[in-house]
C-alpha cells in the first residue's frame, strides 16, 4: 500500500541530525524581507547649514547655488575634493569668514536686491562679495558706493531764484518758453500799474528757479535774497 505523507498541520519533521529541515520558499522570503532589507539612499537634503565665523545660517541649495560661479554653489552644490571643505560636529560647512556682513550676501542670493542696514558699511560687504566671487552684486556695490561719494562731494542742492516781471497777456508766453532747466515758482500779482485803452493790464512778478549744479559753470549768481524780497513786496501790494 501506498505510504501517507504527514497529517495536515504538522510541522514537518526535523531533518538529519535533528536540525529544522529548510524552509518553505515563502517563509524564506518573508525572513529576508525582515531582516535583511535595505532601505534606498536618502536623497541629499535641499537644506544647507552654514558655520560662518561662529554664527550659523540656514539656506537651501537653490539660493545657494543661484550664482554658479560663486563660492558657496561650488561648497554646497559641487563640492569636490579640491575645495577642501570642513565641517563642523553639526553637519555645517565651515566658513572662516565676517558674519556681519554675510547677511546681505545671502539675501541677495534670495531675492536679487541689495539690502545694506544702515549700521554697516558697504565696503564690508563689498569685500565679502568678492570673496564669494558673486560677480551682480559686486557690481550693485560698487555702483551705491560710488553713488554715496557723489552725493557726499556735492553737497546739498542749492537753487537760483529768478523773478521775471510780465503784463498779463505775457504771462503764457513766458511759461511756455521757459528755458530747460528753470522751474516755475510762484505767481504774484502786483496790481494795475497803467491802463491801456479801456482795459487795465494787470502785471505779475514771475518766481522760477533751478539748481545751480546744473547751470554752466554756476555763472548765474541771481541772489536768492532779491527773490524772496520781491515775494515780500508783491504780497503787501
Amino acid at each position: 500500500a501506498m505510504a501517507e505523507g504527514p497529517p495536515r498541520g504538522r510541522t514537518p519533521s526535523p531533518g538529519p541530525g535533528g536540525a529544522p529541515g529548510p524552509p518553505s520558499p515563502r517563509t524564506a522570503g518573508a525572513a529576508a524581507g525582515s531582516a535583511g532589507a535595505v532601505s534606498p539612499p536618502a536623497a541629499a537634503s535641499k537644506w544647507v547649514r552654514l558655520n560662518v565665523g561662529g554664527t550659523y545660517f540656514v539656506s537651501t541649495r537653490q539660493t545657494l547655488c543661484r550664482e554658479p560661479k560663486s563660492f558657496l554653489c561650488r561648497l554646497c552644490c559641487q563640492e569636490g575634493p579640491e575645495l577642501g571643505s570642513d565641517k563642523d560636529e553639526t553637519g555645517a560647512y565651515l566658513i572662516d569668514r565676517d558674519p556681519t556682513y554675510f547677511g546681505p550676501i545671502l539675501n541677495y542670493l534670495r531675492h536679487g536686491k541689495l539690502i545694506i542696514n544702515k549700521e554697516l558699511a558697504e565696503e564690508g560687504v563689498l569685500e565679502e562679495a568678492e570673496f564669494y566671487n558673486i560677480a551682480s552684486l559686486v557690481r550693485l556695490v560698487k555702483e551705491r558706493i560710488r553713488d554715496n561719494e557723489n552725493r557726499t562731494s556735492q553737497g546739498p542742492v542749492k537753487h537760483v531764484y529768478r523773478v521775471l516781471q510780465c503784463q498779463e497777456e505775457e504771462l503764457t508766453q513766458m511759461v511756455s518758453t521757459m528755458s530747460d532747466g528753470w522751474k516755475f515758482e510762484q505767481l504774484i500779482s502786483i496790481g494795475s500799474s497803467y491802463n491801456y485803452g479801456n482795459e487795465d493790464q494787470a502785471e505779475f512778478l514771475c518766481v522760477v528757479s533751478r539748481e545751480l549744479n546744473n547751470s554752466t559753470n554756476g555763472i548765474v549768481k541771481e541772489p536768492s535774497e532779491k527773490a524772496k524780497i520781491l515775494q515780500e513786496r508783491g504780497s503787501r501790494m
